[in-house]
């Protein structure tokens, strides 16, 4: 006799899992026959289930990332790829968030970094971080248009706040000296307080030569190579071999 009212108060508190579970439990004589512990146990697993399923999907739209889908758990570790599976299960604990770490990961093309920097920033979201990717030249793209219509200011407070920014693709084309000069800026902005990710197709050991100018060069090498986890990628591509997502 209790159902619709206690039915409709949940909905009002905005409970519409717990109230779902809840209507569930009263149709199945098993569930019914359980402590009420054990009952309200699995109510409150229904609703906070729901919540960080949604809380999920948000950050996920938030990040807009290349390959959504993509994860840790569907990373392969053939021999010719010299991916080192503790250094992927380190990363999947998100300390190097907490520590404001960076990971570079390069290779040749088709060798999957964009997969596994996307996978890192999935985990992130996953355990309540925000990300948000962007591919170098769209960035670089958003940056001039923010500067004309006068939203550069609000667009770097944005890149700044984000726990994890992922910039795939980075140094495919000699950097303008505007770009060395809002890369510096967006990096000086997260250092020591927010956590990047860098794909690129050349080694580190080459960024500071292809950035160009030494005193810009020096400090954006300075502030991602420093404190930073490396992924270097061997193997052939992976699009000749149809595995384009691990």
């Amino acid at each position: 006799m209790f159902a619709t009212p206690t039915l409709d108060k949940l909905h009002a508190l905005k409970l519409p899992a717990l109230a779902q579970a809840w209507t569930e439990q009263q149709q199945n004589a098993e569930l019914a026959a359980l402590s009420f512990d054990e009952r309200l146990g699995l109510l409150v697993d229904a609703e906070w289930l729901a919540r960080e399923n949604k809380r999920l999907a948000r950050a996920l739209q938030e990040a807009k990332l290349k390959l959504p889908h993509a994860c840790l758990e569907a990373i392969d570790y053939p021999a010719r790829r010299e991916l080192d599976k503790a250094v992927i299960r380190q990363l999947a604990t998100c300390r190097w968030i907490d520590e404001h770490q960076q990971v570079l990961v390069t290779g040749a093309t088709g060798t999957g970094k964009s997969f596994i920097a996307c996978a890192l920033a999935n985990q992130a979201c996953r355990r309540g971080y925000r990300a948000y990717y962007r591919r170098a030249s769209r960035l670089f793209d958003d940056l001039r248009l923010a500067r004309a219509d006068g939203t550069y200011g609000r667009l770097l407070g944005k890149l700044a706040r984000m726990d994890v920014l992922l910039l795939d693709d980075w140094g495919l084309a000699p950097p303008q000296d505007q770009e060395r000069r809002d890369l510096l800026e967006i990096l000086e902005d997260r250092y020591g307080s927010r956590s990047t990710i860098v794909t690129s197709q050349l080694p580190p050991a080459q960024w500071h030569d292809h950035i160009g100018e030494p005193t810009l060069a020096d400090a954006i090498c300075d502030r991602l190579l420093h404190n930073a986890h490396r992924i270097v990628l061997k193997g052939p591509s992976r699009r000749k071999e149809g595995k384009l997502d691990s």
